[in-house]
């Protein structure tokens, strides 16, 4: 963001004794819950507000339950269980504008990683559309109740973004349970994790072989990454991919998706190291006996791990500071010259599929 020369900033500031501040645009903040029985809504604004609470992310206001009037605070906090996932329509009372919000990591009894990656600003002053687009870490021990939750969701299309021997070790229970259709495509651990048997037993990123990977992965996952655009075109339901942690390979497919969709580079990053956080990686991986796993190398590494302790989210940057999603976008720059270029030429997303996304996508 450019920063306004001292000069046209006091003329600016003289203007505010001429004329009334304009009215800030109402805003809305990503939904959090501090407690399981209770969420907090917030918002920017000079405006009174009207807070709506609806069951559907495009439900019309007209079928939302209306909490508060005239609210002033910037907050709203709602106490109590509600039925399903909750999203929220944030009405200007000046203006009749509205933004709508919700919660951005899914809570879950045994989830990880599990966001939706709504809300964040995009081309034409817009936003991503909730509850269309999720990205998750692998989650092969989900409760019942999970599995009711997310049956919930509307999701249409799950794509699985590992190995063969990752699918084999922790299978994903999403269509089983939810009916959506499943892609993953075979391909050997060994092609993501070659340097497998030299990574610490904690699970910590290896340097140099991660961001190595970053820059590969467009060409090796893309026809993964290629099926995530496909179905999110098709509009047959929610669209929700992921790999073991929902950070690296995930990371990459969000990156992709949300530059498609014209959200600023910085808010990216932003979504990117919200893994670190979010992830439970004793959720990731079933508990495996080391003398049970056989030829699975990824099973026999992840046995290992588990055996020197707890696993452990990581921050996800290199020794230098640089966070390893640069790598992608540097080996974009330097080889396609743009993200939209890449798109068009590696996965077959051209100019006017990137229009149909965000009329899709954006509201």
């Amino acid at each position: 963001m450019r920063h306004a020369r001292p000069l046209a900033a006091a003329s600016l500031l003289g203007l505010a004794w001429l004329a009334p501040l304009a009215a800030w645009a109402l805003e809305a903040m990503p939904v959090e819950r501090p407690a399981p029985d209770r969420l907090v809504i917030k918002w920017q604004g000079n405006d009174p507000v009207d807070v709506y609470v609806a069951e559907k992310p495009d439900a019309p206001i007209a079928r939302a339950r209306r909490l508060a009037k005239a609210d002033r605070e910037g907050s709203y906090v709602l106490t109590g269980p509600e039925a399903g996932r909750p999203y929220f329509i944030l009405k200007d009372e000046r203006d009749g504008s509205t933004a709508r919000t919700a919660e951005r990591l899914l809570t879950l009894e045994r989830g990880s990683n599990f966001r939706d990656v709504g809300g964040y600003p995009a081309a034409d002053g817009k936003h991503v559309r909730w509850g269309l687009i999720y990205r998750t870490a692998a989650m092969p021990m989900l409760t019942d109740a999970d599995y009711a939750y997310v049956a919930k969701l509307g999701i249409g299309e799950v794509v699985d973004l590992r190995s063969s021997e990752e699918r084999r070790m922790a299978p994903d229970g999403f269509p089983a349970h939810t009916g959506a259709h499943y892609f993953a495509k075979d391909y050997p651990a060994s092609d993501v994790f070659g340097q497998l048997a030299a990574r610490p037993a904690d699970g910590k990123p290896a340097g140099g072989a991660v961001t190595g990977l970053y820059r590969t992965w467009l060409i090796s996952l893309a026809p993964q990454y290629r099926v995530i655009f496909q179905d999110l075109l098709a509009r047959k339901g929610a669209v929700s991919f992921h790999c073991s942690a929902g950070q690296d390979r995930t990371g990459v497919a969000t990156a992709l998706v949300l530059s498609a969709l014209g959200v600023p580079r910085d808010v990216i990053f932003a979504d990117y190291h919200l893994s670190t956080a979010d992830r439970r990686p004793e959720n990731e991986i079933p508990p495996l006996d080391p003398a049970k796993v056989g030829d699975n190398p990824v099973a026999a590494y992840y046995a290992k791990a588990q055996a020197a302790g707890p696993l452990k989210a990581h921050p996800l940057y290199d020794a230098a500071g640089k966070p390893f999603l640069q790598q992608t976008f540097d080996e974009i720059d330097s080889r396609w010259g743009s993200v939209d270029a890449y798109l068009d030429q590696e996965l077959g997303v051209d100019k006017a599929a990137i229009a149909r996304l965000r009329a899709y996508y954006l509201e």
